[in-house]
């Protein structure tokens, strides 16, 4: 056998012999070993799998559901190119709910549907066809696995069987049987199933899960059944990761926030924090103040939020920002170096006046009803304010939901990642203004580029460490309120968060928080490379992905920059941002053929897209495609197979020269 690779194998065998005596007890002899390699070099020549990048969620569980359920629309595609000849445009759109929604849609055809045998017959026979469309480029053994266990023979059986003159029988007697034996839904709803998980090989969260929506705590329930997957931390995510690591900042506005969406079913039902105490306080506090500019915002037109409850949330609002305007202030005291003292407005208030006086110039206030004030030391809690503040700490460090959903961004996240020749993070690398990466200090010592990343991720995931020493802790629960709102913050990069001036002002030009130059010099395609340089990524097709940054798709702002190198996918999920995107979110789809654009219209609801087969409307646009199909060897799981059918040919050279022994 030849050798590959520039080191002769007896040089190498000598250096890996350890490794070589490792792998020999898993492959203990040469045929196994050569079997194996075999194998490996099957599954390089294969198509590489899909993957599906999406970013800022918001909680929007709901279309995040059925984008996982209809691959962002690939598996409706695959169904038109299979049936579009024999079946109508209703037979389709149907059997696509099917696919989506196994379960309840069942439930309807039961009610509906005169003859169920027919109806099962003709289905089976349909849903393996495209079973056997999406399992196409995966091995038998990836199938295999992905198969439920009760049916994984008979699935087996239907899906490597093609069905001729001679075995026909066979096919169908296996598709009556399941029908006479009254397993045809469950069958149906395990086939269903399967073709969802196949169609997406790898799913890529850019971040932001948290805040807006109600169901953040049900997309993170999903993530925790869902395979291969990875997610990308966003500023919302690290809000509420410091928020479980007890950082009040972090959790007065995780407060703030969910109270001005009317998010309370996260907060409440997700992780049982109790509110009781706030609301308590806001209502003793604020009895008598209707509280206007802290109604919270609701879609136009929903009318589920009664009055009553309106004015509550109003109270509770009001009181946690003014809390955590008090709170932000004693922290970027403990933190000077976070030079974000500027932040401190509440001492700037005249109350006599109704202003406040903002770099030189005074600003009309609307309100400055504020009882827990103390115009001679503004910064004070009240020992109201102060017990309060305990109570719901304490309810947040005891959500033992919440410390394990924290714990899915550890597992499958940190601040970036490199796959298949894309850099993925949530929003920004700190650039000086002349194009060159920003040195960031953390914790005295100062980092760019990848550098700053990866030291930022470490340095969140020690405040979660038992064996971190505790200033070192004590610091890292401290810098998630920095992360969150610093501005050299990679996952946030502005000037300032004008939290208080969007609040209390009018004039635009206070309001105005300043990006940093990352988002400038990012339409330059010499820029994204000099960033893909510090990050290692090689290719000749490289992109930066992004979120964070809404793309205005309605006034025609086009997602795909740096004439191909970055794209910012960052559509609206959230309805509260459908105004401002014009659409309900991309999703970027990079199959073997290429990269595509998946832009969403609005979902309206899985029981809708349920019971009458409505789907997201989606538009495709091809981005870059492929002269040649990428196969799995021309990815990063392909270099990892690489590697190991070298280690494996080294195993064999030991075996045939008796350097290790073979095992019977």
């Amino acid at each position: 056998m030849a050798e590959t690779g520039k080191i002769p194998y007896a040089a190498r065998i000598e250096k890996d012999i350890r490794l070589l005596e490792l792998l020999s007890q898993t492959f203990g002899n040469v045929s196994s070993a050569a079997t194996e390699i075999i194998n490996l070099e099957a599954i390089l020549n294969l198509p590489k799998g899909t993957e599906h990048f999406v970013a800022d969620i918001h909680g929007e569980h709901e279309a995040f559901a059925h984008i996982l359920k209809n691959a962002s629309g690939n598996i409706k595609r695959k169904v038109a190119d299979l049936f579009g000849t024999t079946m109508r445009k209703d037979e389709i759109r149907e059997l696509c709910s099917l696919i989506y929604y196994p379960e309840k849609k069942l439930e309807y055809i039961h009610e509906e549907e005169a003859s169920l045998d027919d109806f099962y017959s003709t289905t089976l026979h349909r849903l393996v066809k495209v079973l056997q469309t999406v399992s196409a480029k995966y091995t038998r053994s990836k199938v295999r696995k992905a198969l439920p266990k009760e049916f994984a023979y008979i699935i087996e059986e239907l899906l490597h069987e093609v069905p001729s003159e001679k075995k026909a029988g066979y096919y169908n007697r296996v598709i009556e049987t399941i029908i006479s034996t009254n397993q045809a839904d469950s069958f149906i709803i395990a086939i269903c199933n399967v073709i969802q998980r196949l169609s997406i090989d790898r799913l890529h969260i850019l971040g932001d899960i948290y805040d807006r929506g109600q169901g953040a705590h049900i997309i993170l329930d999903t993530l925790l059944n869902y395979k291969d997957y990875d997610i990308q931390w966003g500023n919302h995510d690290a809000l509420w990761m410091g928020a479980a690591a007890g950082n009040d900042c972090c959790i007065a506005n995780v407060l703030r926030i969910s109270l001005r969406y009317d998010n309370m079913a996260t907060l409440e039902d997700g992780y049982g924090i109790n509110l009781v105490p706030l609301a308590t306080f806001a209502m003793e506090t604020y009895g008598d103040d209707p509280c206007p500019i802290f109604e919270p915002k609701v879609p136009s037109g929903d009318s589920s939020l009664s009055l009553k409850s309106r004015r509550i949330i109003a109270k509770m609002h009001k009181a946690i920002s003014v809390i955590q305007w008090k709170l932000e202030a004693a922290l970027i005291a403990r933190h000077p170096e976070w030079n974000m003292e500027g932040r401190n407005l509440l001492h700037l208030i005249d109350m006599e006046k109704k202003v406040v006086l903002i770099d030189g110039k005074e600003y009309p206030m609307p309100d400055v009803n504020f009882p827990t004030i103390d115009p001679a030391d503004p910064y004070r809690l009240s020992d109201e304010e102060a017990e309060l503040v305990e109570k719901l700490v304490h309810s947040f460090k005891i959500s033992d939901k919440l410390k394990k959903h924290i714990g899915v961004f550890f597992s499958h996240g940190c601040m970036y990642n490199v796959c298949n020749g894309n850099l993925l993070f949530h929003a920004s690398i700190p650039m000086n203004e002349d194009g060159t990466l920003k040195e960031v200090e953390v914790m005295g010592r100062r980092y760019k580029g990848k550098e700053l990343l990866h030291n930022v991720g470490m340095l969140m995931r020690s405040a979660f460490n038992n064996d971190t020493p505790a200033d070192v802790r004590d610091y890292a629960v401290d810098y998630y309120f920095y992360i969150w709102c610093g501005p050299d913050s990679p996952l946030f990069d502005k000037s300032k968060m004008a939290t208080f001036e969007r609040y209390f002002l009018t004039d635009k030009a206070v309001r105005h928080e300043e990006k940093g130059h990352y988002y400038r010099l990012r339409l330059d395609p010499k820029i994204c490379d000099l960033i893909l340089d510090d990050f290692g990524v090689v290719g000749k097709h490289r992109h930066i992905i992004n979120g964070h940054v809404p793309v205005k798709a309605g006034d025609g702002e086009n997602p795909i920059k740096a004439e191909g190198k970055l794209m910012v996918i960052d559509g609206g999920f959230s309805k509260a941002y459908h105004n401002t995107t014009g659409i309900a979110g991309y999703t970027l789809v990079y199959h073997s053929r290429g990269l595509q654009l998946v832009q969403h219209e609005p979902f309206s609801s899985a029981e809708d897209a349920a019971r009458n087969g409505t789907d997201i409307k989606s538009t495709t646009q091809v981005v870059e495609l492929n002269a040649d199909p990428v196969c799995v060897r021309d990815t990063d799981i392909g270099g990892e197979l690489q590697g190991q059918i070298d280690e494996l040919l080294e195993l064999l050279y030991a075996y045939r020269h008796g350097i290790i022994k073979e095992r019977k």
